[in-house]
């Protein structure tokens, strides 16, 4: 027989979802690292649809 035992709690109930928050504000780091990373995206883009238009048989 075991000298202790655990009491099962069950989860709170799931409410409604809370009101719009206001978020914080991002900061100046965040947003440059952002647009670096925007901008290096876009350039894949390009360099990607210039590869394959490369690869297109010619008619």
């Amino acid at each position: 027989m075991p000298s202790f035992s655990f009491e099962r709690i069950s989860p709170p109930a799931r409410g409604a979802p809370a009101a719009a928050t206001p978020q914080k504000p991002r900061g100046l780091i965040s947003q440059m690292i952002e647009r670096f990373a925007e901008r290096r995206a876009r350039r894949a883009l390009r360099a990607d649809r210039a590869t394959r238009q490369d690869e297109k048989p010619a008619k």
